[in-house]
């Protein structure tokens, strides 16, 4: 059985950084699984991707050591087990708002006895080895999104699932909810102390706490307060900032950080 990398980093205390993939194509997503990645997470909810798409890219993602994640578009087991049938090392779930849902989440990531997934691992079989069946349930990362005022409400409950085994704030969301205003890599309260608050009672539940960060230097950031899944930044943001940096300074403009605010895209 293949080592799933996020497990091996987490279980040396280290913490593992993450890209967002937006673009629905094998050698983009290649092209960044060889630039140092931990992990390609690659977005079915938000990116223009679907499921023979995100087959490709997993494919390509496989030419390197790095873990292919997939976040999921809803709360739905047949495309959950189809995207571990796949071969993903782990599947991100947004909106997950209690435990109930929790817990839908983790059963349908793991097998009998412990969970209700279908038996039917093709392609995770050529990529993770003959043996997987019996190593998938210790193997697949289970991450629950946590971006609502209910999620924030039924917090403890989430983090006190069985068989959970990370959550990941998703700021965007969390901003609308809580401010009605949209935006990433809080500094200001009330926030900033959500976030803190939330890495905290994850550690303290033996959840292992991720976040998505909309910068590199944001990332780092929080990284030093604790959270030991970070996304550094998305495939789209990272060609559009630097495809405008260029034609800043091509045109003689130098003006280099122009460029990242001007950057297309969400995620």
């Amino acid at each position: 059985m293949k080592e799933n990398k996020l497990r091996s980093i987490w279980r040396e205390d280290g913490h593992a950084l993450n890209c967002w993939l937006s673009i629905p194509d094998g050698y983009s997503a290649e092209t960044m699984a060889h630039q140092g990645w931990d992990s390609l997470t690659i977005d079915m909810q938000h990116g223009v991707i679907d499921y023979q798409a995100a087959v490709s890219m997993m494919t390509a993602i496989s030419t390197t050591s790095t873990a292919p994640i997939v976040r999921v578009p809803w709360l739905e087991e047949g495309v959950i087990m189809k995207a571990l049938d796949a071969g993903a090392d782990g599947v991100i779930c947004p909106m997950i708002n209690n435990r109930a849902e929790a817990e839908r989440l983790v059963g349908a990531c793991r097998y009998p006895p412990k969970g209700h997934r279908s038996f039917g691992p093709n392609r995770a079989l050529l990529r993770s080895g003959a043996d997987y069946p019996e190593h998938a349930n210790d193997s697949v990362v289970v991450f629950a999104m946590i971006e609502t005022a209910a999620a924030i409400d039924n917090l403890d409950d989430i983090l006190e699932t069985p068989g959970l085994d990370a959550i990941y704030v998703g700021p965007a969301d969390l901003s609308f909810a809580l401010t009605g205003k949209f935006g990433f890599d809080h500094t200001e309260s009330p926030l900033y102390d959500v976030i803190v608050d939330i890495k905290e009672r994850a550690l303290a539940q033996g959840v292992i706490p991720g976040i998505h960060c909309g910068s590199a230097a944001y990332a780092r950031r929080m990284v030093e307060l604790g959270y030991r899944f970070v996304t550094g930044g998305s495939d789209v943001h990272l060609m559009a900032a630097a495809a405008r940096a260029a034609v800043l300074e091509a045109n003689g403009r130098g003006d280099v950080q122009a460029a990242a605010p001007k950057a297309v895209g969400l995620y």
